[in-house]
């Protein structure tokens, strides 16, 4: 297979933000043979919704030239860009969102932005967030990751300035279905111009934040 296959080689003059390879629905043979060509490039690349027993599958070289993150289901290949100004908070409603969360987090990182990860400071504990708002405000952008009725997204909208970047994420029981509710519940937000990025979709929101951050800091 050529090069061409693999690779988007033009994305990062063109959108500001390098290759990624998206591991969900890929055959471990069709990982590999992907995995060994970037192995060979010298540009960094990502690979995200790598799940740990599909990356247990591939051969030992190969995991031993990507570093790999258990949480967030991620890859990163010849290291991160350079380090960037701009700044970002990742915010959870609960420790069950940290996957999503995790997944936004690398991606910044990867990008050569700056994440904190805030966690589980949902409205069913609302004094948390209240403890770390001055740490919130200190960041440029900021995303939340919440499931159930994902109130908390609306909440930072109302508390913030910067730009809110809401991940609906696919937890919670019953008539949450999947995030279905948590999705509809952000895109029925009251806070005036928060964000919202597809279910579990840490990864988008991630993207969004370097597309601001790549307007505020041009290099």
């Amino acid at each position: 297979m050529s090069s061409d296959f693999f690779h988007d080689e033009t994305r990062l003059s063109r959108l500001g933000m390098p290759e990624a390879i998206y591991c969900e629905g890929k055959d471990t043979p069709a990982l590999a043979a992907i995995l060994a060509h970037l192995t060979q490039e010298q540009r960094p690349a990502l690979l995200t919704r790598l799940a740990v027993d599909r990356q247990r599958e591939l051969a030992t070289e190969l995991r031993a030239a990507m570093d790999y993150d258990a949480r967030s289901f991620t890859g990163i290949v010849h290291g991160c860009l350079p380090p960037r100004q701009g700044s970002v908070a990742v915010v959870t409603a609960g420790t069950s969102d940290l996957q999503v969360a995790g997944e936004a987090q690398r991606t910044l990182q990867f990008s050569g932005f700056s994440a904190q990860l805030i966690a589980d400071v949902g409205v069913a504990g609302i004094h948390r967030l209240f403890a770390r708002l001055d740490e919130i405000r200190g960041h440029d952008v900021v995303i939340v990751v919440a499931g159930w009725d994902a109130a908390l997204a609306s909440v930072m909208g109302g508390l913030v300035s910067q730009p809110v970047i809401a991940v609906p994420s696919s937890t919670g029981y019953g008539v949450a279905s999947g995030g279905q509710t948590s999705l509809n519940a952000m895109l029925a937000s009251c806070g005036q111009g928060v964000m919202v990025t597809n279910i579990d979709n840490g990864f988008g929101a991630a993207c969004g934040a370097v597309r601001i951050l790549n307007r505020m800091f041009p290099q």
